[in-house]
């Protein structure tokens, strides 16, 4: 009887958890930190400096290693930075996208319908080489582990250094560190992963303060006006809140393309100097529908504070949320709210996503059926990127050639302006089919408000779509269109000169002027319009 052959051992090599703990961090601040690294130089740009803040950077990620890596978690937590980090760095580096709690805010609150064009083959080959490769060769090699209490002293010791040697180095330059870390913080806002580590951290603190505040009462003695308990005929006023549309690509405001050919025949009022209350919908949506301004505004105020909608409930309005887009974010919970991205209305919905032109035909029928003074929410898909092309219909590619991909970085500039473009053009045709629908309806007394959640960048300075942290965000992602069409009919029955608020419609104004303009267009009172900031108001008869 003769021995077996034994089977050759593959190799695996041993290493110390310190060894391996600092080679994970040496290869995330190498691979995963390209923006990080270029923002150092042209901030720092001597040689000695960046080197000095790089260390301590590097230092600060060999401490979160350190303090999570522990015994049977190191290899899981190594892992799940490396891939943690190669998934945040490609929409760092790649879209220029900053991963901030509201950035955590908008993917966690997101569709999957919007999220897939965000999973692109770019992407999913970047996350395989930068992060599921390192980590996999983490879970392969061996770890010489030492025995109990000396691997507690070990991980005491390794812990304290990285402190003393992430402390030390910042002290060494700290006038100057000190002055850009309070003044530049786009810097420490593209660390990875240290900044969308934090920014998970504040988005659960976030999420914890707003489930334990209790829903405020507000605007209690809303009441209908004097001209609103007049009427005859119901009134139905339509709030569009449109999406991602930046006023520069507007041509009613200063843009040299015929973007607005068919609202530039309507009766409107527009409005081309408006901020965003945000970058992003999270954060921009349910702050239009609340009272604070941009400047008070939060999630756990804007939850816990009944918002507009509740108000015009409680003056006798019938309100309703239609939906086109990632939801109501909580604007409408205690409203009627109806989701139509899952239409199959071939007309529309041919591509697994309706445009907006699934609205026309449901609010046709709606003004013909109308019974009781109605507010209806339209919250469009508009121009939400980065399948620009997806968002309207062949007929309306107006400009060409055109960006057919959501992987912007592969196309050029005039493609993704020509896309993006289209996508203006399609939201001017649905806004004035819904005029016409309107004012060709007879049995209520219509009017309608627009207005866009925020902007977006098209590659401008290396920055891709919205969500910009709003220190640093460039005008294109918070400088929105807004418009009103008041007709004549409606103007008559709520005493509202026109003339008088078109005159004011160049003022520099914003997503602050939204919550007491629409309630007084609305023709409601109650103490909590703010005059400052109705639009309306101040354009009303005496009589």
């Amino acid at each position: 009887m003769t021995n077996a052959t034994p089977k050759p051992r593959i190799f695996r090599p041993t290493l110390s958890p310190t060894i391996l703990n600092l080679l994970v961090a040496a290869f995330i601040m190498a691979v995963h930190n390209d923006t990080f690294w270029q923002r150092s130089i042209s901030i720092f740009e001597l040689p000695l400096t960046i080197a000095v803040f790089g260390g301590a950077v590097f230092a600060l990620t060999w401490l979160i290693v350190t303090l999570f890596a522990v015994r049977w978690l190191q290899k899981p937590v190594l892992a799940f930075l490396l891939i943690l980090a190669a998934v945040t760095s490609y929409y760092q580096d790649v879209l220029g996208a900053t991963i901030d709690r509201e950035m955590i805010q908008n993917a966690i609150t997101t569709t999957v319908t919007e999220s897939k064009h965000l999973i692109t083959p770019a992407f999913i080959l970047h996350v395989l080489w930068a992060g599921v490769l390192p980590a996999a060769l983490v879970f392969w090699v061996k770890i010489r582990r030492a025995a109990p209490l000396r691997a507690v002293l070990n991980w005491g010791m390794m812990a304290a250094l990285s402190v003393s040697l992430c402390v030390g180095l910042l002290l060494s330059h700290f006038a100057t560190f000190s002055v850009v870390l309070r003044g530049q913080k786009e810097l420490m806002a593209s660390y990875q992963p240290g900044a969308p580590l934090a920014g998970a951290l504040r988005y659960a603190r976030m999420l914890q303060k707003a489930d334990a505040m209790p829903l405020q009462a507000f605007g209690q003695d809303a009441k209908p006006s004097a001209t609103l308990a007049a009427q005859t005929k119901p009134v139905l006023l339509v709030v569009v809140a449109g999406e991602t549309s930046r006023a520069q690509n507007w041509s009613l405001g200063s843009y040299d393309r015929p973007t607005n050919p068919e609202l530039a025949k309507r009766d409107i009022t527009y409005f081309p100097n408006v901020s965003s209350c945000g970058t992003a919908t999270a954060v921009s949506l349910p702050c239009m529908f609340a009272t604070y301004g941009r400047s008070d505004y939060s999630y756990e105020l804007g939850l816990s504070t009944e918002n507009m909608l509740d108000i015009l409930a409680r003056t006798g309005y019938h309100v309703e949320w239609w939906d086109n887009n990632t939801g109501d974010k909580g604007i409408a919970a205690r409203q009627t709210m109806e989701s139509i991205i899952t239409s199959t209305d071939p007309r529309y919905c041919a591509d697994g996503e309706c445009t907006d032109g699934i609205f026309l035909d449901k609010l046709a029928a709606y003004a013909d059926s109308i019974t009781q003074n109605t507010v209806l929410v339209l919250h469009m898909i508009g121009s939400h990127g980065p399948s620009y092309y997806l968002r309207y219909p062949a007929e309306y590619e107006h400009f060409t050639p055109t960006c057919k991909t959501p992987e912007l970085k592969t196309c050029s500039t005039e493609e993704i302006v020509n896309a993006y473009d289209n996508t203006v053009v399609y939201t001017d045709h649905i806004l004035a089919s819904m005029i016409d629908i309107l004012a060709a309806q007879t049995k209520a007394t219509s009017a309608l408000f627009f207005v866009s959640d925020h902007g977006e960048s098209l590659g401008e300075n290396g920055l891709y779509l919205h969500g910009a942290p709003y220190f640093i965000a460039p005008e294109y992602q918070t400088r929105v269109p807004m418009l009103t069409w008041i007709p004549q009919s409606y103007a008559d029955a709520f005493h509202i000169q026109r003339d008088c608020v078109a005159k004011e419609a160049s003022a520099e104004i914003s997503h602050d002027n939204m919550f007491s303009t629409v309630l007084r267009l609305a023709g409601v009172d109650t103490s909590v319009i703010d005059p400052k900031l109705d639009l309306i108001g101040p354009c009303l008869n005496a009589n």
